[in-house]
């Protein structure tokens, strides 16, 4: 495992004790962040959507997994004991029988099942067999267990810190090798491949999502994929990734001019460094994320730029973005232990923007950050 047993088990414990408070009698469990924060239960495999996966949090006691056999080896490496299989994939019933038994056992017919619904979550099985499942369960309640699960992933256990830290500084040292594979004349989509080339050999297991942009003057957006266009003399070039150790993710950017940077892309650039330290400035416990967002709303300002719409920054851990968002009321208080992007964007020219971000964990005496802090001055590639 990635972690000791008793990493897990803590993390289980505050679970359930969330559960208690919202008189939830078992949590179901359906996709891979939620499953690995509680089991250590860690593999690609679930870019196969052809298999569901379940695990169980009981009110009291250790979690229990309802898994595709292809998986039991493996499940069985963690710290769980009770690991029930079927062999998958199986139209007819994909674990649906083993799970409302699994359920039965520890959810009385008066009592509740939680299941996350809200904001940033989702059902990994087939909708027909969650219809399927809600009779065999019946009169259990179904309830929205979105709460435990936030309040407690929200909270990052040291161990987990560490993770984080690690994988920042592997980014990191593959953004400190941009300047070997970037420069003018080099095809945008042949620099986003040789980086996630870098982020790999720097130590990364994988990288899930690598994105940005460049253009003159400022890019376009930040989501679309890279094409052939060579970087030219007075671009813009940003790379944003995600990459990932032990299940965890780092999320923040970094830009450079091509070639030359103008006095327009400097400011910006001046703007978006100031506009992040007023932003980690402000991300203390006790604030709200929405008040983080009107400090870096109001940075950007002062300089007379206008701010990009949207959040500003959101959480990080296990998923590429956690709750909350730094948003226009967002009145979530921030706590010690919960680690954010802090990620400022503005427009230079109509259809040009500049984003930055970095990433950061809340301390009791304020912010510390886990990316290695972007150079002051905007860097450029020749």
């Amino acid at each position: 495992m990635t972690f000791p047993a008793a990493e897990f088990r803590a993390r289980t414990a505050r679970m359930q004790a969330e559960m208690a408070a919202a008189e939830i009698d078992a949590l179901l469990l359906t996709t891979a962040p939620d499953i690995y924060y509680v089991t250590g239960f860690l593999t690609r495999f679930w870019e196969s959507p052809a298999r569901p996966w379940f695990v169980l949090v009981p009110g009291a006691g250790d979690p229990l997994a309802v898994i595709p056999a292809i998986g039991a080896e493996l499940m069985g490496r963690t710290w769980l004991a009770d690991i029930r299989t079927w062999v998958s994939p199986n139209p007819d019933d994909e674990g649906v029988s083993l799970l409302a038994a699994a359920i039965a056992e520890h959810v009385p017919p008066s009592g509740r099942l939680g299941l996350p619904m809200g904001t940033e979550t989702h059902l990994r099985m087939p909708l027909g067999d969650y219809l399927r499942l809600l009779p065999m369960i019946a009169p259990r309640a179904v309830v929205d267990g979105t709460g435990p699960v936030h309040r407690t992933r929200e909270i990052k256990t040291e161990a987990e810190v560490a993770r984080l830290r690690e994988i920042c500084r592997i980014a990191a040292r593959a953004f400190d090798r941009v300047p070997d594979i970037a420069g003018p004349g080099r095809p945008l989509d042949a620099v986003f491949r040789d980086f996630q080339a870098l982020c790999l050999s720097e130590g990364a297991d994988w990288v899930s999502y690598v994105a940005g942009g460049a253009g003159p003057g400022g890019y376009g957006d930040v989501i679309s994929p890279a094409d052939a266009r060579p970087l030219a003399d007075g671009d813009l070039l940003m790379l944003d990734t995600g990459a990932v150790k032990d299940g965890y993710f780092c999320d923040f950017d970094r830009n450079w001019a091509i070639g030359r940077a103008d006095d327009s892309l400097r400011r910006a650039h001046d703007t978006l460094f100031a506009a992040t330290e007023a932003g980690i400035a402000a991300a203390r416990p006790g604030a709200t994320a929405e008040e983080v967002h009107g400090a870096i709303v109001a940075r950007i300002r002062a300089d007379g730029a206008e701010p990009l719409g949207g959040r500003l920054g959101h959480g990080l851990g296990l998923s590429l973005t956690e709750w909350p968002s730094l948003i226009p009321g967002d009145g979530t208080p921030l706590r010690a232990g919960t680690v954010l992007t802090i990620e400022p964007g503005l427009q230079i020219a109509p259809g040009r923007i500049m984003v930055h971000e970095e990433n950061i964990v809340l301390r009791e005496g304020g912010a510390e950050l886990l990316s290695p802090r972007a150079p002051a001055d905007l860097p450029v590639l020749r």
